[in-house]
């Protein structure tokens, strides 16, 4: 059974800087939290960086989408306040640095879900060679998932769902994953107890107020994904 924080930065930096960028991670540390996701899909050159969208609009000044940009246009965007895009190697060297757990979501573009499941699980995997503290993959897509499982089998993974199907517990074990994520507003009682008896952690997203939050720990759920930073202790 995986050790996890009560609470997770999402995307970085949650609400309070620029979401999935270096600044955001360095703020997530500043403030006392000791775990952060961020999403890592490849570009058009194969390189795997720091988004969350398939396309750049909504997050940086450039358009189109990721996984047809080449590096050095990706790597030119602003991403925010003057950040740029971050390759997913900086983000892990900084996770380190700075003594965070990093939960790693493989966010494919759509059509590229095992070959971004192969490089970011490889590429975690080396990064976090030797680490004291090793990372938690995660993802929505199944199929990428069974890549990390056997590519990456060191590695832990977590399965994300928005509302876990019936058949949840045999595909988290069919793909020997140690934590089930989930939406907040879609986790149901029964599936929370056989996740307790099995002791499986139970991980929500997003939980940005604190009488959410309390529900949801006096529930026993393990670990809650927050963009409010401000509002809660790391």
């Amino acid at each position: 059974m995986i050790t996890l924080p009560r609470w997770i930065a999402h995307r970085g930096g949650g609400s309070l800087a620029p979401e999935n960028t270096l600044a955001g991670i360095r703020l997530a540390a500043r403030l006392g939290y000791r775990a952060v996701e961020f999403d890592v899909m490849l570009s058009g050159d194969g390189t795997p960086v720091l988004i969350h969208d398939e396309t750049l609009g909504r997050t940086t000044n450039g358009t189109g989408p990721v996984c047809e940009t080449p590096d050095a246009l990706l790597f030119s965007l602003d991403a925010g306040e003057g950040e740029r895009i971050p390759r997913f190697a900086e983000a892990a060297g900084l996770c380190r640095e700075l003594g965070l757990l990093a939960n790693v979501e493989i966010k494919p573009a759509t059509g590229h879900e095992l070959v971004t499941a192969e490089v970011v699980s490889r590429l975690t995997a080396e990064l976090w060679r030797g680490a004291a503290i090793q990372p938690l993959l995660s993802s929505f897509s199944l199929a990428a998932l069974e890549v990390a499982r056997d590519v990456a089998p060191g590695v832990a993974r977590g399965v994300l769902f928005e509302e876990p199907p019936a058949d949840w517990l045999s595909e988290l074990q069919h793909l020997q994953a140690v934590s089930l994520h989930c939406d907040a507003d879609l986790l149901s009682d029964e599936v929370l107890a056989v996740a307790k008896a099995k002791d499986i952690p139970v991980l929500c997203y997003t939980v940005n107020t604190p009488e959410r939050a309390k529900s949801l720990f006096a529930r026993g759920v393990s670990a809650l994904f927050t963009d409010r930073l401000d509002l809660f202790a790391g």
